[in-house]
């Protein structure tokens, strides 16, 4: 009679433990139940369970689940205060870089991001939450500019800001609603045009005097809003574009 064959001692050995998921994976798991369940369907519970993580872990990474959807941004914001903190030949086209930072991060999840706007159009409480974290990058990015930029008018940083956001924000839109992983525009020459406007070329410190091609000159209050400048900057953009 002939020996059973003898059992893998490979299937035999225990499972290792298994790799802690980090915050932003937590999160692309809570973000596709968002979007199968809806938003306010999906409770905490559940996203700790998907995750595989207990309640109290969940609330060691977040503070509520309208935290959960805006993870990236976390993120992005740590990382555009470590390029702020280096020293930059231009700080304007610091600024730039910076939303091209952001862009490209949601460029790379480009799916889950897709998956989280259709999430953020259901959900008015998710959309107000968008609207302050563009507040938030613009003061980022004034507060920069302001602090960098000798003799700037605070003004003038507040409106950089507003535009180069706006401008990032269209595109970004364009590109997560296009359907392919291209998009009709260039983050990178759509900010370009952004420092004409403002009299900026590679090589400047602030606005220069002289013109430079076709320039709009828009006078705002100085108690102007900036997300209702940035939103008069876009129009003006899109405008720009469908002459073109």
């Amino acid at each position: 009679m002939s020996d059973l064959p003898a059992e893998s001692s490979r299937a035999a050995e225990p499972l290792g433990p298994q790799r802690p998921l980090s915050r932003v994976e937590v999160a692309d798991i809570a973000v596709r139940l968002f979007q199968e369940h809806g938003y306010e369907a999906t409770s905490t519970v559940d996203i700790a369970e998907a995750a595989g993580v207990s309640r109290s872990t969940f609330f060691r990474q977040f503070r509520s689940k309208d935290d959960v959807i805006f993870a990236d941004h976390d993120e992005l914001v740590a990382r555009i205060d470590e390029h702020f903190a280096a020293t930059h030949s231009d700080p304007w086209l610091a600024v730039c870089e910076a939303a091209a930072m952001v862009f490209e991060r949601f460029r790379e999840r480009l799916e889950i991001v897709r998956i989280r706007d259709r999430v953020l159009r259901e959900t008015p409480v998710l959309r107000d939450r968008e609207t302050i974290m563009a507040i938030r990058y613009e003061r980022m990015f004034a507060s920069y500019l302001r602090s960098t930029v000798p003799g700037v008018p605070p003004l003038t940083a507040i409106r950089f800001a507003a535009a180069v956001t706006a401008t990032h924000n269209f595109v970004l839109r364009r590109l997560i609603r296009a359907t392919d992983n291209v998009g009709p525009y260039s983050l990178a020459a759509e900010l370009t045009e952004v420092r004409r406007l403002f009299h900026l070329d590679a090589a400047a410190q602030g606005p220069e005097a002289r013109p430079a091609g076709d320039v709009v000159v828009a006078v705002f209050p100085a108690a102007t809003d900036p997300t209702e400048l940035a939103r008069a900057i876009e129009e003006r953009l899109r405008a720009q574009t469908r002459s073109r």
